[in-house]
């Protein structure tokens, strides 16, 4: 592919370099500046300005932008503040449709599996769960070097959409993940810090701390439900079989699915209905966007605008 410099209109210049000042200004002010603030606008900059093909790129890749930036700005007005926190009514229903019995006692899933835990099951956990956001990124860069722009465009858009609609689930029912539940007990404790809970038997692992950078800036430990992480990959296999893939990329797909799932529950990040509802949030987000949203003429007019742009 070969990519010809050139610099995008004074109009577009003005209006990217004015929304990155206002971006890393309110940031400033309402969270504080990260290295990862930079980063990301750097990486904006470095796309949008280099020339048109990856100027194209920069703008349908927005989506995981807004994305980024949406879940660190719940930290200006936590889901605490809206709603109280459920820690004990999660645990009990938990252990009341999936508690296992044992010869003590009954325990959830979660606590089976740190009883039960091993390298090997640690190992892929880790390699699941790290790639979360990688698939979807991936799925979407090559659904935009095949040139597919409408699909990858839908990608994009559900992508974000489901983001969104767990985002108000994490306001209307803020709730603890396991590992708050065992680790603390039923009463919530704001501010308390992210925890690698299970992961960071995988960090222990590979000697490096790849969990625990991450999860030491979590937005909110208490936005559980649903389980965003066991949606993504939803989302990436209702457009895989959508666009017609290979059987390797569907299968690939899957694999990394499950292995999701499997390991929300296996590392104490989620409740298995953490991991139901996060499905349930991709089918409704892909529905709401397919059946409803690009039925309306004016989401119909502004979606073909933004493929026209990015084409």
């Amino acid at each position: 592919m070969k990519f010809k410099f050139s610099l995008p209109s004074l109009r577009e210049s003005i209006i990217v370099v004015g929304i990155a000042a206002l971006f890393l200004i309110l940031t400033m002010i309402f969270i504080g500046l990260r290295p990862e603030h930079f980063i990301l606008v750097i990486a904006f900059f470095l796309l949008f300005f280099t020339g048109i093909k990856l100027r194209k790129l920069a703008v349908g890749l927005l989506p995981f932008f807004i994305f980024g930036i949406s879940y660190d700005w719940m930290r200006v007005f936590p889901n605490y503040m809206v709603n109280p926190i459920d820690v004990e009514n999660l645990y009990n229903l938990e252990k009341s449709l999936f508690g296992i019995k044992t010869v003590e006692t009954i325990l959830i899933p979660c606590e089976y599996f740190i009883k039960h835990s091993s390298a090997i099951m640690d190992f892929l956990s880790g390699i699941f769960y790290f790639g979360w956001v990688p698939v979807p990124v991936l799925f979407a860069l090559y659904l935009y070097t095949k040139k597919d722009r409408d699909m990858f465009l839908r990608f994009s858009m559900v992508f974000l959409l489901v983001n969104l609609v767990g985002f108000v689930g994490y306001y209307v029912y803020p709730a603890a993940p396991p590992w708050y539940a065992i680790n603390y007990g039923f009463e919530p404790i704001l501010n308390t810090p992210g925890n690698m809970a299970g992961l960071a038997r995988f960090d222990t692992l590979i000697g490096f701390p790849l969990f625990d950078s991450i999860y030491g800036r979590n937005a909110n430990v208490f936005a559980a439900v649903p389980s965003l992480h066991s949606a993504y990959l939803v989302v990436v296999l209702l457009y895989a079989l959508k666009e017609k893939c290979n059987w390797i990329i569907v299968t690939t797909v899957i694999i990394f699915m499950v292995g999701i799932w499997f390991t929300a529950v296996y590392t104490s990040h989620h409740y298995i209905i953490d991991v139901v509802l996060g499905i349930l949030c991709a089918l409704f987000g892909y529905v709401l966007f397919e059946f409803v949203l690009m039925r309306r003429r004016w989401f119909w007019r502004f979606f073909n605008k933004y493929l026209d742009y990015i084409r």
